[in-house]
């Protein structure tokens, strides 16, 4: 595992993490400032395993109305903060069921309704549900957990922080990778024999 400081270096990897702590605006500043935002969809475009994480998921969507930087605008939806209830605690901060909406690899060897844990105020709401692939209960709200398509991956939950169903998420990620590189390792060679036949 290596933290990535230049743009072009994210081609060398098999897998990508993108992490995220604190408010969308910087984190997106930050990202166009360092000039990661065109790398980071052309991993995307290529297949490139993604898993974001936190705000690491919001930034992929178009906006927040926690500021008014635009998002990556990887999925269609927006990020909005969770509503007033009496007795609701904002931000949610704690273990809480995770509910799945899709059988996805990352879930394997997992129960449904499994604890992991959050840290946020904010959540997305994707325009097609289709990408939402677990949610979670905060008080009376049902929002998105997760989202999915392809090779890339997001969760709203740490799963650095999720005890043994978040390592195992997590493993379940680099099995992820390991297969997605073992495919283009395949493909690339069937490249080269037939070229070499030609």
């Amino acid at each position: 595992v290596e933290i990535v400081s230049k743009p072009y270096d994210l081609e060398r990897y098999d897998g990508l993490v993108l992490p995220g702590v604190g408010s969308f605006d910087p984190v997106v500043r930050s990202l166009r400032k360092h000039r990661f935002e065109k790398p980071i969809k052309a991993a995307i475009a290529r297949q490139q395993p993604l898993l974001g994480i936190c705000l690491g998921l919001q930034i992929l969507f178009d906006g927040s109305t926690e500021g008014d930087e635009p998002g990556l605008g990887v999925f269609s939806g927006m990020v909005e903060r969770f509503k007033p209830e009496p007795n609701l605690r904002i931000p949610h901060v704690g273990w809480n069921q995770l509910h799945f909406a899709q059988d996805i690899p990352l879930w394997m060897g997992l129960n449904n309704g499994c604890w992991i844990y959050f840290v946020h105020s904010y959540y997305v709401i994707p325009k097609d549900l289709k990408c939402v692939v677990a949610t979670v209960t905060h008080g009376s709200q049902i929002v998105t957990a997760a989202v999915a398509r392809n090779n890339l991956m997001a969760t709203q939950f740490h799963p650095e922080k999720s005890s043994e169903g978040g390592l195992q998420i997590l493993e379940n990620f680099v099995h992820l990778i390991a297969s997605s590189a073992k495919q283009t390792r395949e493909f690339s060679g069937e490249l080269y024999l037939q070229s070499k036949s030609i």
